[in-house]
């Protein structure tokens, strides 16, 4: 029955081939996305005549009016509506912003502030330091994304806020978190074999998995949160609006102290979107010292004030000129590479000038 079910398949097949051949219409090629033609310049034959479709100006001009209306900012609405690339989803930027915003906020997501000092008996601020650093380079070994690596200390606060973890186990819970950030953010993300690896073999596949599942069901399955490098790509954006063309050195110099932030323990108490905007100020304060570096767009867009930022933008200071962490060198070295544009590399002023925190004015 099975072989003849098959062949009545191949049957209708062949004459559908057949029939399609003999009416001369060509089989339609499959489209590598990439290919696909921008839907503004689709050209559409009509009367055996190419014509150019193109987008009428009036449409543009009532989405514009829809999002001014609902946000009721018009600065917001120029910013968000330039944006060329389609991944930055211009139309819908602002609420993805808001919810993102509100996302980082639920007490699920957050880990508690004081974890070391309310929870944990073995595990000290230097072993994390030590940890995250050490994840750093897994994350390069393996070519993980920026992402997983925040996800994955991420999930480690998370679980250190909640579990008693002996410092012999401390590798095990950071190569268990990145197990399944990777298997989150991933394409193709490395088995087990490749963590027990990359720790050589100091844990079998079977603790790897059981560490795993206990991380899961701790945070009760929500792997997905707002990091450091979700408003960071938000931020640089709007840093960047008067530029005709990307500045690499500003956008390196943001990766670089947003994984320096995940050095500390003192960043742990405060909101990603918070940590990616003192590492805007600072890398901005770097990169031209003499100038100001919070405006009122920037302060706009992240909702926060320079004397919101002052503390964190200190500690991450503090890490970039080697005052704290200066041990921890992974990070350090993977940012003095040619393709980061030696950003590790670059001097600093050795103090921010108070006057920098102040207020705007109106």
């Amino acid at each position: 029955m099975a072989e003849q079910e098959n062949c009545v398949r191949i049957t209708r097949a062949a004459k559908k081939r057949a029939l399609s051949a003999a009416s001369g219409s060509p089989n339609k090629r499959r489209v590598v996305l990439g290919e696909l033609p921008n839907l503004s310049n689709v050209v559409v034959p009509v009367n055996n005549k190419p014509v150019t479709k193109t987008k009428p100006k009036a449409k543009k001009a009532l989405t514009t009016t829809l999002i001014s209306t609902t946000k009721g900012s018009p600065t917001k609405v120029e910013i968000d509506d330039s944006y060329d690339d389609p991944q930055l989803c211009g139309a819908y930027a602002s609420d993805i912003d808001d919810y993102l915003h509100k996302m980082e906020m639920e007490p699920k997501r957050r880990p508690m502030p004081n974890y070391l000092e309310k929870v944990q008996k073995e595990v000290t601020a230097n072993m994390r330091g030590v940890l995250v650093d050490w994840l750093v380079e897994v994350a390069e070994e393996y070519k993980l994304l920026p992402d997983t690596l925040y996800l994955a200390i991420s999930y480690i606060d998370r679980f250190l806020s909640l579990n008693v973890v002996h410092k012999q186990k401390l590798q095990l819970l950071g190569v268990s978190s990145m197990l399944i950030a990777s298997k989150y953010e991933e394409i193709t993300a490395p088995d087990v074999g490749d963590f027990c690896y990359i720790t050589d073999n100091t844990y079998p596949k079977e603790e790897v998995v059981k560490m795993e599942a206990d991380i899961l069901k701790s945070l009760k399955f929500e792997m997905g949160n707002p990091t450091v490098k979700t408003f960071l790509r938000r931020f640089t954006s709007v840093a960047q609006k008067n530029n005709k063309s990307p500045n690499l050195q500003l956008e390196f110099l943001g990766y670089y102290l947003g994984e320096l932030s995940l050095l500390d323990y003192n960043c742990v108490k405060f909101l990603p979107s918070l940590v990616a905007a003192s590492v805007i100020f600072l890398a901005k304060f770097i990169i031209q010292p003499m100038i100001r570096p919070w405006c009122a767009t920037l302060q706009q867009y992240s909702g926060y004030k320079p004397t919101d930022l002052k503390d964190c933008v200190l500690i991450i200071h503090d890490l970039y000129v080697s005052r704290k962490g200066g041990s921890l060198q992974a990070i350090r070295e993977k940012y003095k590479q040619h393709k980061f544009k030696y950003v590790a590399s670059m001097p600093s002023p050795p103090e921010i000038p108070a006057s920098y925190f102040e207020d705007l004015k109106e």
